[in-house]
């Protein structure tokens, strides 16, 4: 039989239309299912819309309609969105649908018979906005201001019913320490546990003000407390329209940091509750961070939201003008481009920034020059698979390398963590443009046409791996390549594992058909375009106002003199000079979405005709090592670096120096007596977080 695989994003409060915070969400679970389907699983996705509440109430009247038929046109926004992102969920689920209705009272009938809930008064602080009950010490002073909307909370006084949240404290703590993993990053499981052992109040879960909900069974005067009747979704729509509930429990549900207290505490409470054994609680709540838009937090205020499908179509357009006319029609990479930026460039769990420059910097390095100048530099030298010969060294070293990111990739996905399994498949892309410079397959078709042939068979077969590999998130770009290799595309069956942890070998005489670039080089005037197109109003300096609190960092095995230096590798081309006097203040925003870690060299060595250049792998916890082009080769012999704990900037863009030399980060370097130094530190496993 095959295994299952459940993901959930949260069901998207319709008081908004789908934007980037979503589609982040909704991508990633699309990807997590899509890389269960190759490894053989039957794979499930749920997404829908949560419907009920004071605030759709409120929003409704302000616009003359009744509530339902506001929910109905924001609802099917969503719905139409996903397909144009290239999502595909099983099931699309509204709070408003009679399945869900009926679902919910029954949950709310079994934990009314326990004992749970009980009839009360309710008197305290509320957040529309959140729909959510604050304390004073929850929100700003003074005024009681919601720290999320910036506006007052709003004082409530009704008769109410309550669940006894406070019985389950203890048992959720002990499950926490019991389940580590239950709750992810393992930073947010700290703050949950904080939060639960501060002693946790009976929960108001019925209000009696507004009537846009699921009515309560035996007291239709209150409608359910919008948390109790949303969460239920996930486990909800498996019973209806067919039993699906053998997915039950589910194994993550994907969401934003803001909403991870009524995931984490609230839900597993009301299932205990309900008579479900930990056996059935969700397997893990992974909680992704805030994403910003060219380094300003989105706002409808700042006119300075943007539309991922909107970006994905002016993409499209840009490629397609970009080809010759026959290979125009081909289909188009934009919507691919996003989802493999998004995925990439926002270590996933951790606050994040998309901009418009960042995505074309991926699409011409990572994704033109390593990807999709790789394909090209392989099929012209074949129309068909020749046979392959006796395996070399460099054979045996691009197959080890292939193994080696496969098999870290796959553990990442397995981990949830798809930046991290892009990470680890790129050093195979890598590894195979290096190989195609050290092997020169130009040289041996002109002297050894046996070699040649081991030569593009080996590509061949690396190329088909890397199709399977990056189809999750470039499902697109997967299928051309495939076509490209003369490969079926791919179809994804319970019980069939695809992923390729050793390449497929290829049989001899079957077909290539070289085809258009996969992602052609757009010309400097139409990045022009989507610069000025996409880019965010400026922001005003109260929007930009920097917070306070700063963590200070660890301290480096640096001497007090030393001068920052910047350190000529993933970011800059030069040698490395003592830093500037007089540069302004860094917004704390801006510096707090610095990804810093530590980082343990494994390996090093020169670059061929540069002499400043050390070409180094280094550890930071991803799975797989990163590669980072050093101009450090002045100061350092390679043997000298090699096990150093030194700190790395993990997001930077890539630095393509050409030749596949392609740097994934940068080493933090200080300048002492004239001599550039990396700035280490000991005993710190590699990923750790430079706070």
């Amino acid at each position: 039989m095959a295994s299952r695989f459940y993901v959930t994003t949260p069901i998207y409060y319709i008081n908004d239309v789908p934007h980037l915070g979503t589609a982040y969400t909704t991508i990633a679970a699309d990807v997590l299912c899509r890389y269960h389907r190759v490894r053989g699983h039957e794979s499930r996705m749920l997404t829908g819309t949560d419907e009920h509440g004071l605030k759709i109430q409120r929003a409704a009247e302000a616009r003359g309609l009744a509530p339902g038929v506001h929910a109905d046109e924001i609802s099917a926004a969503f719905r139409a969105t996903w397909p144009k992102l290239g999502c595909a969920p099983d099931d699309f689920i509204r709070t408003s649908e009679p399945r869900h209705k009926q679902a919910v009272q029954e949950l709310w009938r079994r934990i009314q018979a326990r004992g749970d809930i009980y009839l009360g008064h309710y008197e305290g602080l509320y957040c529309v906005g959140c729909e959510a009950y604050y304390t004073e010490k929850d929100l700003k002073q003074p005024g009681n201001v919601c720290p999320l909307h910036h506006r007052p909370a709003e004082s409530v006084k009704e008769e109410s019913y309550f669940f006894r949240l406070s019985k389950y404290g203890d048992a959720l703590l002990d499950y926490y320490r019991r389940n580590p993993t239950f709750v992810q990053p393992a930073s947010r499981l700290n703050e949950v546990t904080s939060f639960v052992r501060e002693g946790l109040q009976d929960l108001s879960v019925s209000r009696t003000t507004f009537q846009w909900g699921i009515p309560v069974p035996g007291d239709p005067k209150h409608v359910m407390y919008v948390w109790f009747d949303a969460l239920a979704n996930y486990l909800t729509a498996l019973k209806e329209p067919e039993d699906n509930t053998r997915f039950w429990p589910a194994d993550v549900h994907l969401m934003g940091k803001d909403i991870l207290r009524f995931h984490a505490v609230y839900w597993p409470a009301f299932l205990l509750s309900a008579g479900y054994g930990e056996a059935e609680l969700p397997r893990q709540v992974l909680a992704h961070g805030f994403l910003t838009y060219s380094g300003q937090k989105m706002s409808k205020t700042l006119r300075n939201t943007i539309s991922p499908v909107e970006v994905a179509e002016a993409l499209s357009e840009a490629t397609a003008a970009a080809l010759p006319g026959a290979a125009a029609g081909a289909p188009p990479v934009g919507v691919d481009v996003v989802r493999y930026c998004l995925m990439r460039a926002i270590s996933f769990g951790q606050d994040g920034d998309f901009s418009i420059q960042d995505l074309l910097a991926r699409y011409g390095s990572e994704l033109g020059n390593a990807l999709g100048n790789l394909l090209n530099r392989v099929l012209p030298f074949a129309d068909e698979v020749p046979e392959k010969g006796e395996l070399g060294p460099l054979e045996q070293e691009l197959l080890a390398a292939q193994q080696q990111a496969s098999a870290a990739a796959a553990a990442a996905f397995d981990a949830h963590q798809p930046t991290r399994a892009l990470d680890a498949i790129w050093t195979v892309i890598a590894a195979a443009n290096v190989y195609i410079d050290k092997a020169a397959p130009w040289v041996a078709k002109k002297t050894d046409p046996r070699r040649l042939a081991t030569i593009v068979a080996t590509l061949v077969e690396q190329l088909g791996a890397i199709s399977v590999m990056i189809s999750p998130v470039m499902p697109t770009v997967a299928g051309r390549m495939r076509d490209q290799l003369g490969l079926r595309p791919l179809a994804p069956e319970p019980g069939n594992d695809q992923w390729p942890l050793v390449p497929a070998a290829r049989a001899p005489g079957e077909k290539l058909r070289k085809g258009s670039p996969i992602f052609p080089r757009l010309e400097k005037e139409k990045e022009a375009e989507l610069l000025a197109r996409f880019a965010p109003p400026p922001a005003d300096a109260e929007a930009t106002k920097a917070a306070s609190g700063a963590k200070a960092a660890p301290e480096a095995k640096a001497t007090p003199e030393a001068k920052a230096a910047p350190e000529a590798n993933g970011g800059a081309g030069a040698a490395a000079q003592p830093a500037r006097q007089g540069k302004g203040p860094v917004p704390f925003d801006d510096f707090a979405r610095l990804d810093l870690r530590i980082g343990v060299v494994t390996s090093a060595e020169r670059v061929k005709k540069k002499d400043r250049l050390l070409d180094l792998r280094v550890d930071t916890g991803d799975g797989a090592p990163r590669r980072i082009i050093s101009g450090i080769a002045a100061s350092y012999a390679p043997e000298e670096l090699v096990g150093k704990r030194v700190v790395v900037l993990c997001n930077l863009p890539p630095r393509d120096f050409g030749k596949g030399l392609v740097s994934e980060g940068m080493l933090l370097t200080a300048e002492v007596e004239g001599r550039v130094r990396t700035i280490t530190v000991e005993d710190a496993a590699p990923g750790t977080p430079v706070l």
